[in-house]
């Protein structure tokens, strides 16, 4: 049995997340951690709320809120949300947790005294109006590399090029708007990561199997232009984690907390943490899937992220890893996605554009939502999500394919033999070359399911459901029961066999449906068919079943218009 530890992108706390978000790290992990439950793996799928920086205390400004008040509330808001798109986390834990404060403090005690962190006088953007530092994302402005009028003084949404907030042309304050901006001197803690850099270049080119989506962000970051340069790890916020070495105080540091870039990755280690504690379980739980010394050498680590996340978990985070000198476990994979857009133009948190979570599932299940969004992922290019392809798929796809399937299998079945398994006749050629060709289809959608593969995974899946429909069309056991009623029951009993065998290979990306056919199927086997004529026959003769409801309604054109018209880009 393997171990594997799964992460995804941590999302930030400043609302609900648009379906682009989901789809390009929360989504594709949750799909590849049930995958590898369904395997009989061991594995611990964490996921956290990014709370500190900027735009919390943005958020929580807009909202009225004290920001710890607000956090907390949108913590809960976006845990039921991830619910409700049944995102199977182990723990969904906070990156303001006490154990996240102690761990961080943790990293930076132990880069100092690794000579990785320095102390850097800098000049700062103060915004008079507001009586305060501006750190980066409080600083809005003119891109000076693509010209987007609203990029951030950290990096830029448009071109994703990282900035820092003088580059920025006419900038203005996030807060108040004012431009009444000056630069004055404020003292810094950089991570030095320059000084790491062959490490680095070294550990990434042993990755031989990663995405060459992420290798390539990687390797600009590292070379283009000046390299690989030293990253400012503090800020002067309110909200956040106190500048510590370990738990001592550190002079000149007063008032100031670490950067979110550099506390929110190492929540994923505190995260586990938070999961043993709220599960009763020992540090010696979590330490065995982070510390390599204690345990955690025999441990795949895979991460999900967008490509916009890459440089700090390909850089800073394994930097910061690397800098400690001390035995934790390094990422093995790391699976990226470009952008999902909407409908002509994009998804923006930001500015309140396209589908929000929230607003999917107030219109339809999950599942419908997570088969469209998975078997159009984003993986080699950007792609596009638009209501007449998504109304397309889920009505060929859902519907036609693997909901009429099971419509018409447990329907016919009950009108000629009854609610059970009819028990007459045995499986000819025909059911033999079935079981022949979903051998060798399980075993590809397998492969491309290890290889993360998403899109692949989805065609495949589609293919085996396509493959019952063509051997039910062909065998016509509503015709053949007319002469050879023995035949026609062996014909159904292949049929109802193939519904639990959906079920269980559908589960990683349908799991309510699949959870509603095992129910109709009146089976608690959920094994991993190594063996697809052995799965074909897991429901013996006499076994109940009952004929379930609508797997999958049809979306209509006068519904999907609806929705086209309802969400045209902007939410209030």
């Amino acid at each position: 049995m393997a171990r594997i530890l799964i992460t995804s992108a941590i999302p930030y706390i400043n609302g609900i997340k648009h379906l682009g978000n989901l789809v390009g790290s929360q989504l594709p992990a949750d799909l590849y951690a049930r995958f590898q439950r369904g395997r009989g793996n061991e594995v611990l799928f964490l996921c956290a709320t990014d709370e500190h920086g900027t735009p919390a205390e943005l958020a929580a400004a807009k909202a009225d809120k004290p920001v710890a008040e607000y956090c907390a509330e949108m913590h809960a808001v976006q845990s039921e949300i991830a619910k409700g798109f049944a995102l199977s986390f182990d723990h969904f834990g906070r990156s303001s947790s006490p154990q996240n404060h102690t761990l961080t403090q943790h990293f930076a005690g132990k880069l100092a005294e690794a000579g990785l962190i320095r102390e850097v006088t800098e000049k700062q953007v103060y915004s008079n109006a507001d009586g305060r530092f501006l750190p980066d994302r409080y600083i809005e402005g003119t891109c000076p590399n693509c010209g987007y009028e609203r990029a951030r003084g950290d990096q830029c949404e448009e071109c994703t090029k990282q900035l820092d907030p003088t580059d920025l042309i006419n900038p203005r304050s996030a807060v108040s708007g004012s431009t009444d901006l000056e630069v004055r001197e404020t003292k810094h803690l950089y991570l030095c990561q320059s000084q790491l850099k062959d490490d680095l270049d070294a550990w990434i080119d042993s990755k031989k199997d990663w995405p060459v989506l992420t290798t390539s962000i990687a390797k600009k970051w590292l070379h283009d232009g000046d390299g690989l340069q030293d990253r400012g790890i503090t800020r002067d916020l309110d909200w956040g984690v106190p500048v510590k070495k370990g738990g001592a105080d550190w002079p000149g540091m007063e008032g100031k907390v670490f950067y979110v870039w550099f506390d929110a990755p190492i929540e994923y280690i505190a995260c586990a943490g938070e999961w043993a504690e709220a599960n009763g379980k020992t540090d010696a739980d979590w330490q065995r899937w982070w510390r390599t010394d204690k345990g955690a050498e025999d441990v795949k680590y895979v991460q999900f992220m967008g490509k916009d996340n890459v440089p700090f978990h390909t850089l800073s985070f394994p930097a910061t890893i690397l800098g400690s000198g001390e035995p934790w476990k390094m990422v093995d994979h790391l699976k990226s996605f470009n952008y999902l857009n909407y409908d002509g133009g994009q998804f923006s948190t930001s500015q309140g554009r396209g589908v929000f979570m929230d607003q999917a599932l107030e219109i339809l299940p999950a599942d419908y939502w997570r088969w469209w969004l998975l078997s159009h992922a984003p993986e080699s290019s950007d792609s596009e999500f638009t209501w007449e392809n998504f109304q397309q798929s889920v009505n060929k796809d859902l519907a036609d394919v693997l909901g009429n399937f099971v419509s018409r299998i447990t329907k016919f079945c009950r009108s000629k033999f009854g609610e059970e398994v009819p028990a007459a006749g045995a499986y000819g050629e025909q059911e033999q070359a079935l079981i022949a060709e979903l051998t060798t289809r399980i075993r590809a959608y397998e492969g491309h399911m290890e290889a993360m593969e998403v899109r692949k995974s989805a065609q495949e899946l589609r293919a085996i459901w396509v493959a019952g429909n063509e051997y039910l069309q062909s065998a016509a056991p509503w015709s053949v029961f007319k002469q050879d009623p023995d035949r026609a029951a062996a014909q159904v009993r292949l049929g109802l066999n193939l519904i639990r065998l959906y079920a269980v290979l559908s589960a990683p990306f349908i799991p309510q449906a699949a959870d509603t056919l095992m129910a109709a199927m009146n089976s608690d086997d959920r094994s991993w068919p190594e063996d697809a004529a052995a799965a074909l026959s897991a429901l013996p003769a006499g076994h109940s079943f009952t004929v379930p409801e609508v797997l999958f309604a049809k979306i209509t054109d006068e519904q999907r218009e609806d929705w086209q018209a309802r969400f045209s880009g902007t939410r209030a």
